[in-house]
């Protein structure tokens, strides 16, 4: 077990990385390749880097044998047991340290950090562990291991360039499961965070960590203390993490932990052209600002913000999912939605997005002073997704297929359907949204 002791100060500066250390991912994705765990949640990307492993070629690597060289020397270099060295992941206080920034810390160690890692990581017996693959499952010699612990500048160059190739090639392709993963994860703590302070934080992390004020248990391989010492905790998802948390080896090093994310069984859905036809609609428009203005919201919070009834809601979140523009995670009684990556491209591209300045759009009104919030006329919703919808070159600049909805055109929103119309359709029945749809509770 791994005890991490807070103190006052530590509480104060509790922090959560906006996405994944890209050397983590390659770390523990390396580790993931040398174990059969989580064969569900990983089977999808293990059965697609196969063909990598065997020499087939295919990925970033340039083929013909060179993907699964790469993927051998970072396996000597980070065995899945008790120790691997900590130069490989340099901690980035804020956690946002892009792939080329990280590699650069790694090839500026100092000699004697690398001598002494290098010295532990030959005294691990971790590196008996079979690596999954074919070959012999003899023991590994680390990858130039003399020459990166001289500091020699050409070892650590290569290193880099393993550090490179073993990304483009076992990670980049899967980088729109790992950050919609990671982001969902992000937007449900941010939420606790928000709500509770650090207390409601930390107990998001059952069940494996518990929270016993002023120490965090954190379930480990080994027993360990961690003392924060008033340098705080920074906390960085991970998506090829499994099951349990890690962390560095050296305490004196910037106080990090690991933790793994919730991993969707499938793979975010692809958005179709239908479903991107079927998307543009005031309605939709006004809850995807709606789900990107708040970051992580509740179905109930949605409704009540865009004037819709709950299965109305419901109806078009889930237009959105199978669309590829939100996501959602069940979490108890209630259903979070969070915007994808996808969805805030959208926004931002269309000057919508909640950090915009272009195009703003109105929050709910009140008619009175003492009255509460007010539902919104489909007046309103027209306004409130215009500015998503009035810019087609947008989406096309988005990586989308302008589509046209039924009733309108694809530069205007379609005027809004008086009730009891002719006209009108509810919800179930097809076609764009109208007034009938949102207006009866």
């Amino acid at each position: 077990m791994l005890r991490i002791h807070f103190t006052a100060r530590d509480l104060e500066y509790v922090r959560i990385a906006r996405g994944p250390d890209p050397l983590w991912e390659i770390v523990c994705s390396v580790c993931r390749l040398q174990t059969d765990e989580g064969r569900i949640a990983f089977g999808p990307w293990r059965r697609a880097v196969t063909p990598l492993l065997r020499g087939g070629g295919g990925g970033g690597g340039g083929g013909g044998g060179a993907d699964r060289a790469v993927a051998l020397a970072l396996r000597s270099l980070m065995p899945c047991g008790p120790y691997i060295p900590d130069f490989l992941t340099p901690a980035v206080d804020g956690g946002n340290a892009d792939l080329r920034q990280g590699v650069d810390r790694v090839l500026s160690t100092p000699r004697s950090r690398l001598r002494r890692e290098f010295t532990l990581l030959a005294e691990s017996e971790a590196r008996t562990l079979p690596f999954k693959g074919p070959g012999p499952e003899a023991r590994v010699r680390p990858f130039a291991a003399e020459q990166l612990a001289r500091g020699d500048a050409a070892a650590l160059r290569a290193l880099g360039g393993l550090l490179t190739a073993y990304e483009a090639a076992f990670v980049a392709p899967y980088r729109p499961w790992i950050d919609a993963a990671v982001a969902s994860d992000v937007a449900w703590r941010s939420r606790e965070l928000a709500a509770g302070g650090v207390r409601a934080l930390l107990e998001t992390f059952r069940p494996m960590a518990r929270w016993s004020p002023p120490v965090l248990e954190v379930t480990y391989p080994v027993e360990r203390d961690l003392h924060l010492a008033g340098r705080g905790l920074l906390l960085v998802p991970s998506y090829f993490c499994w099951r349990k948390p890690i962390t560095l080896f050296d305490g004196a090093l910037l106080p990090v932990l690991v933790y793994p994310v919730e991993k969707p069984v499938q793979p975010p859905a692809a958005a179709s052209d239908a479903s991107l036809t079927r998307l543009l609609g005031p309605t939709r428009a006004a809850l995807l600002y709606e789900v990107a203005l708040r970051g992580c919201a509740t179905t109930s919070e949605l409704a009540l913000a865009v004037g819709c009834s709950l299965p109305n809601t419901c109806q078009q979140l889930a237009i959105l999912r199978e669309a590829g523009l939100a996501a959602c995670r069940k979490e108890g009684r209630c259903v979070l939605h969070h915007p994808t990556p996808l969805g805030c491209r959208l926004l931002e591209t269309a000057g919508a997005g909640p950090a915009g300045d272009r195009c703003r759009c109105p929050g709910p009104r009140r008619s009175h002073p003492d009255e509460g919030p007010r539902r919104f006329h489909p007046d309103e919703r027209v306004r409130r997704a215009w500015p998503v919808r009035c810019h087609a070159s947008a989406i096309r600049a988005a990586g989308l297929r302008e589509g046209t909805p039924q009733g309108g055109r694809p530069d205007r929103p379609e005027s809004p359907v008086p009730q009891g119309s002719a006209g009108s359709r509810g919800p179930g029945q097809g076609g764009t949204t109208c007034a009938v749809s949102y207006e009866r509770q």
